[in-house]
């Protein structure tokens, strides 16, 4: 209960859908009495001090999708998609960074609202992938298998997926079933597996893996 709380929080005090920016914090430090360390040397707004911080802009959709609210994960990770911040001449103009990479920093400020810093030099970069594959598809390589667990945005039919494994190849089918009364089921090769760990065995063969999933609407 105190983690949905606690995203509920985040969706109401740190996104900004309008300016496309979820908040490390704000407001951020400005003038005050004590002195909080170097995060003040960056003007109000602007990196840490306020602005969206994108390591931690990566957990926030991530611990939505752990908490089971695939669609505000997937909303988020749209929000925050450096391409879709430049899909415009005028948005391009604001963002000021190259959209093919992921920016740092994103500032928060009146006077530089949505202009991207420090490209080229983040590991969020890894983040960002790890949370659209294994936190929303739902594919995570486990000991000697790959679970298949997705959270997916409400308005997915579902996708496909190619994963390889040695000489292998698994070809992944998600898809809704439509009934919250059912279980999520899995096939491999058209034999039904228990459990939502893939076995993966390297015999250089092709190998047709279909889910048929349902997901609960949960309310942060």
């Amino acid at each position: 209960q105190r983690a949905h709380q606690a995203m509920h929080a985040v969706l109401e005090r740190l996104v900004r859908w309008d300016d496309r920016l979820i908040l490390l914090f704000t407001p951020p430090f400005d003038k005050t009495n004590k002195d909080p360390g170097y995060i003040k040397g960056y003007l109000p707004g602007i990196r840490e001090n306020g602005g969206q911080y994108t390591h931690a802009a990566l957990w926030a959709i991530w611990a939505f999708a752990k908490l089971g609210d695939g669609d505000t994960a997937g909303k988020l990770f749209s929000l925050i998609n450096p391409i879709l911040r430049a899909d415009t001449p005028e948005k391009a103009n604001r963002y000021k960074v190259e959209p093919y990479v992921i920016a740092a920093d994103v500032y928060s400020t009146d006077s530089h609202l949505g202009r991207g810093g420090w490209t080229w030099y983040t590991g969020s970069s890894g983040w960002m992938y790890r949370l659209g594959v294994e936190a929303i598809l739902g594919l995570t390589r486990v000991a000697d298998g790959l679970q298949i667990a997705p959270q997916l945005p409400d308005d997915w039919p579902g996708f496909k997926a190619t994963y390889r494994f040695g000489n292998s190849t698994y070809e992944i089918t998600v898809a809704r079933n439509g009934d919250l009364a059912q279980a999520s089921q899995i096939t491999v090769d058209g034999a039904e597996i228990a459990a939502s760990v893939i076995p993966l065995h390297d015999d250089g063969q092709v190998h047709q893996v279909h889910m048929q999933m349902h997901t609960a609407k949960v309310n942060a």
